[in-house]
């Protein structure tokens, strides 16, 4: 087997998509009603997301869903800031999406170890308000590329719209990665929009993510275009109801 030249080395990233419930445990249906008090108190979320700071350490980008920007749930703890230090990510933006009085938010985050050129947010069309997309731009010229992080509506006439809006927003993106929790499968009807009109293509194989104890739905991806991708592998987090996505990719 012939080396990996040094420079396609260099080149190589690795990406964790990860729908982490605000640090919330869940390991069983039951505990959605046994442990419902963790959707308003902070007790317990501390570890969790020590652990998902250590799984986090291990990729150059991570993409965050259902962080929490600062409330009761959370403690008033920017979740994206304090993995972002106890991972040693140098750059991490937040975009909240939804709140809840003082008692819980959520959001969409990122943390990097790349500086990015272009933070860039923007809200979902849909039914209900409070579903957004976080785009990065890296890189400048032949090296630019595009990220975005997402989380789409439970309903599939909300999820079209949202589809559509991403579709158009991310048209002209030659290199780019669509990551997050998409509630829907990758070849649902309402997915075709996007390959259709951007660069971006299914995975190569069907990973299911929730619930994390006994995956059964494949609802979390990684929507890559114009790089070669080299692993794609479900990775548990930290308690989350949520497996993350963890990939490796190369530049085409």
């Amino acid at each position: 087997m012939s080396a990996v030249p040094k420079e396609a080395e260099n080149d190589r990233l690795r990406l964790l998509s990860a729908n982490i419930q605000a640090g919330s445990s869940t390991r069983a249906y039951r505990d959605y009603v046994t442990r419902s008090w963790s959707h308003v108190l902070p007790n317990g979320k501390r570890i969790n997301l020590d652990a998902l700071a250590e799984l986090a350490s291990n990729y150059d980008l991570v993409g965050l869903q259902e962080s929490d920007p600062g409330s009761l749930r959370s403690g008033f703890t920017n979740q994206a800031d304090y993995l972002a230090e106890r991972a040693h990510f140098p750059f991490w933006s937040h975009q909240p999406n939804r709140r809840i009085s003082r008692i819980a938010g959520s959001g969409n985050a990122l943390l990097s170890r790349v500086e990015p050129t272009e933070l860039l947010d923007y809200a979902l069309p849909g039914r209900i308000a409070g579903r957004g997309v976080l785009v990065a731009n890296f890189g400048k010229g032949k090296k630019a590329w595009q990220l975005a992080i997402t989380h789409l509506s439970l309903g599939v006439k909300s999820r079209q719209l949202q589809l559509g809006f991403l579709a158009e927003l991310l048209s002209e993106a030659p290199r780019l990665v669509l990551m997050g929790d998409f509630n829907c499968d990758f070849d649902a009807p309402e997915m075709r929009a996007l390959y259709r009109t951007t660069s971006l293509e299914p995975p190569a194989e069907r990973v299911c993510t929730f619930p994390s104890w006994g995956p059964q739905r494949c609802l979390d991806h990684v929507l890559v275009g114009g790089f070669d991708v080299l692993d794609y592998k479900a990775v548990p987090a930290a308690g989350s109801d949520h497996l993350a996505v963890g990939v490796e990719l190369r530049p085409k």
